[in-house]
């Protein structure tokens, strides 16, 4: 496993890392031995970097991750808080990060996290002194060792960056959300900020395993959030139309190197991207998570497929998208 570093956090991390959204909400039922097989794969793979959140389940998955780093002390954690309480600005202060951050720490039962990002919070959060002057507080008095943020779109992004201390910035980059490359990436690049990639499969779109007739459980945000009923629909198939993403991935389904899946291609032109420290693709199962990791190990890809990735962004997804995030 290739590993990157990421000089605001003055460590490295695995390039591949593991999104643990599933192992707590929102995709369908994941039953806890599934869950710990999940991470255990990841890790067995070569997996350090591991990105849960407090809301995701109401803390089961922060509390699964907790218990499986019981056995793997040295893995990297981040999580995320925020979400969990009505979305204004106004509850973004320091005493509410310290209840959450206690209530973090508990599930994860860890004195001090490695890692604390703003989960995807109003766009004025990102552009306020006292809450940096908050996060900067929790540093100092050892609840966390270091804070990022999660962003929906680029300006959020690139107004955390211009911040001295925040050390990531985690946003949605897949072949069907080109955006970053723009800004964000280089920007990052400069600050010594890392970037962490989710939604890198698009919801499962970029697996390549979906057709039109393909439904989703009732509990799948899949169902119940493609036009953003719950949350940002971004977060859901990255915010294209399902039957748009659909013909994307056929096209995208010819660039794809004998002896690679779909996913794999779609993660490894995610690595390609100068200045991206690691993508988190979720898993249901530990097969899946193995096979997730197997794309660090790949060539980068060749220019020709690049360009049709490319090509297939500005003639499908690009109106549809680039303008909104």
């Amino acid at each position: 496993m290739e590993n990157r570093k990421i000089t605001r956090l003055g460590r490295e991390v695995s390039v591949v890392g593991l999104g643990c959204w599933q192992l707590g909400a929102d995709w369908g039922e994941v039953d806890e031995n599934d869950a710990l097989a999940v991470l255990h794969a990841a890790a067995d793979a070569g997996v350090t970097f591991f990105d849960t959140a407090d809301v995701y389940g109401d803390g089961r998955s922060e509390r699964l991750v907790g218990r499986f780093r019981a056995d793997h002390p040295d893995v990297f954690v981040a999580t995320k808080m925020g979400r969990r309480v009505e979305q204004v600005p106004e509850n973004y202060v320091a005493a509410n990060f310290r209840e959450w951050n206690d209530r973090s720490r508990r599930n994860l039962g860890m004195d001090t996290l490695d890692l604390v990002q703003l989960h995807c919070p109003p766009t004025a959060v990102y552009s306020t002194d006292a809450v940096y002057d908050a996060l900067d507080a929790m540093v100092d008095e050892g609840r966390i060792k270091a804070y990022g943020v999660s962003v929906e779109t680029c300006d959020e992004a690139l107004a955390a960056l211009a911040r001295p201390n925040v050390a990531s910035v985690q946003i949605i980059l897949n072949c069907l959300r080109l955006k970053p490359l723009e800004r964000v990436l280089p920007a990052a690049s400069d600050a010594g900020a890392g970037i962490i990639a989710r939604v890198p499969l698009a919801s499962g779109l970029l697996s390549g395993r979906y057709t039109a007739s393909t439904t989703f459980a009732a509990d799948d945000h899949r169902n119940f959030n493609r036009h953003g009923e719950a949350f940002d629909v971004g977060e859901t198939f990255a915010g294209v139309p399902y039957d748009v993403g659909l013909e994307a991935v056929e096209r995208l389904r010819g660039l794809v190197p004998e002896g690679q899946t779909l996913a794999q291609f779609a993660l490894r032109w995610i690595l390609d991207q100068p200045g991206l420290s690691t993508v988190i693709p979720g898993a249901r199962n530990a097969a899946q998570a193995t096979a997730n990791t197997a794309a660090a190990a790949l060539a980068p890809l060749p220019e020709e497929a690049a360009a049709g990735v490319r090509a297939t962004y500005e003639e499908l997804i690009r109106p549809l998208v680039h303008d909104r995030w």
